[in-house]
């Protein structure tokens, strides 16, 4: 069976986008989140996104993001990547950020379009560009215009795609067409970050996943991958198609990842701890639903 050209994975195939751990007090969890990695690396994960939009990135401050590179690298070690996400929407900012989480042991960092100021492309690519410059560790771009309010067009993404030390992009962008455009013509590594287009974007030739639902699931989304590279297809899309119903209760009914991921978890006894103002945490008979969805996908009683 012939098989897509496919970029290298530079951090992995299958990469969770990870939860951050708070205690009770809403203060970092950095025993819980040991623990979180180690299952999730145990469970089949390559690599481990830090402090991106599931990990609340917005609400917890330069010290909490570096100090949970350092823990999560401590409990690791060298069987799993780390991605930082830094991104934010000051420049100047971002690269603090990114010197920081280099200097705390990260393998490559996460930089979200700038968001609010809706800079015009030409900005987009010079903000990009400057943190690349400013770092030693490889960038993955992340291009999620629903939260930032800007797209990384496809012809961005294809000048800045020669600079050495950008080499990825978790996509969720919704645009298959502009993402095969870029694919077709770069040696990008593209993540999908929307768990419903995991096998989609991985057959067109993406190099895996940056997934919220691996949360609670990392096995079942490591075997879509492992199924479509042994060239069982059908068995790959048959896995994709039975995540679904967990992946519509967690990404798509209403709540954002991080407060359903969180409410899962803590139900299930896995390190999670509350979501930080102005997040709420999911009702009771939202993560009732949750876990019979998890259930039923796990075939757990």
């Amino acid at each position: 069976m012939t098989t897509p050209a496919r970029a290298s994975a530079p951090f992995g195939r299958v990469l969770c986008a990870m939860v951050t751990p708070f205690t009770e007090a809403g203060d970092l969890d950095l025993d819980g989140a040991q623990a979180l990695a180690e299952r999730l690396v145990a469970e089949g994960c390559d690599g481990l996104v830090l402090s991106g939009t599931t990990g609340e990135s917005p609400t917890t401050t330069d010290g909490e993001k570096a100090a949970l590179v350092r823990a999560v690298r401590e409990a690791v070690g060298a069987r799993a990547s780390i991605v930082a996400g830094v991104g934010t929407s000051d420049t100047r900012h971002t690269v603090e950020l990114a010197l920081a989480a280099e200097k705390a042991g990260a393998d490559g960092l996460l930089v979200v379009t700038p968001y609010y100021s809706r800079p015009p492309q030409e900005a987009v690519e010079a903000h990009f560009l400057e943190i690349a410059d400013a770092s030693a560790l490889p960038l993955v771009l992340y291009d999620i215009p629903g939260r930032t309010g800007t797209r990384i067009e496809p012809a961005t993404m294809l000048r800045l795609a020669g600079h050495p030390r950008i080499v990825g992009v978790k996509d969720c962008s919704y645009d298959l067409l502009g993402v095969q455009k870029v694919l077709a013509r770069t040696e990008l590594a593209y993540y999908a970050g929307c768990d419903e287009q995991v096998l989609a974007l991985y057959a067109i030739g993406g190099a895996g996943c940056v997934s919220t639902v691996a949360n609670v699931v990392p096995r079942q989304f490591r075997a879509i991958l492992e199924a479509f590279d042994a060239g069982s297809t059908a068995e790959a899309a048959r896995l994709q198609q039975r995540a679904i119903p967990l992946v519509e209760s967690m990404m798509a009914a209403g709540l954002p990842g991080t407060v359903t991921a969180k409410g899962l978890l803590g139900r299930l006894g896995l390190p999670s701890g509350p979501v930080r103002p102005p997040l709420r945490p999911a009702d009771g008979e939202t993560v009732d639903g949750l876990l019979s969805d998890y259930l039923d996908l796990t075939g757990q009683e």
